[in-house]
């Protein structure tokens, strides 16, 4: 038998899909609270473009980003389900890889560039963004890599378990029907 974890409500399987999408709608929000003008740890993560915010700036890097976060969310809720089966389960967990290898490698990445000043961005980038970056954000792409990641390998277990359950159901009934007792020989 499958132990829940105590507090949550949640079966293992889906709590790192529940995990994943909370971390997705938490960025959306931090997008869209800049992008109606918001400027708590704006400065920090994009630089010049935090003061000077042309439009583009703010409907694709803060809009659009923060929609894409949204569907993020969906998605990790999707893989969190245990309804899904065949083509919609396969296309999720697919998403659901990518979106993972995307922010791991968009926050271990950085953090090497950063680190090893293998581009030598010392001029574009500032000291405090350059701190915050390795001692925030970069971690949070990883955790957020590191959950779509969980809430996908997840996600494939509890299908797996479900069919299992579901073939032990039937042969379950195809002996009671039979007149057989499960598990028994015939």
């Amino acid at each position: 038998m499958r132990r829940q974890p105590e507090g949550t409500g949640a079966e293992p399987s889906a709590l790192w899909g529940r995990i994943a999408c909370l971390w997705a709608a938490a960025f959306a929000g931090l997008h869209f609270y800049w992008a109606v003008g918001g400027d708590v740890g704006l400065s920090i993560s994009a630089g010049p473009l935090a003061t000077e915010r042309p439009l583009w700036f703010v409907v694709a890097g803060l809009w659009g980003v923060g929609a894409l976060c949204l569907l993020g969310a969906l998605l990790a809720w999707l893989l969190a389900r245990s309804r899904l089966r065949g083509v919609p389960a396969l296309l999720a967990r697919w998403l659901g890889w990518g979106v993972s290898a995307l922010l791991l490698a968009r926050g271990i990445g950085i953090e090497v560039l950063l680190l090893t000043n293998a581009t030598h961005l010392e001029t574009s980038v500032s000291v405090g963004q350059r701190a915050w970056t390795l001692a925030l954000w970069n971690p949070w792409f990883i955790a957020g890599g590191l959950a779509f990641g969980l809430a996908t390998l997840r996600s494939r277990r509890h299908e797996r378990a479900d069919r299992k359950g579901f073939r032990s159901a039937r042969r379950g009934r195809q002996a009671v029907v039979s007149g057989q007792v499960p598990g028994e020989e015939p």
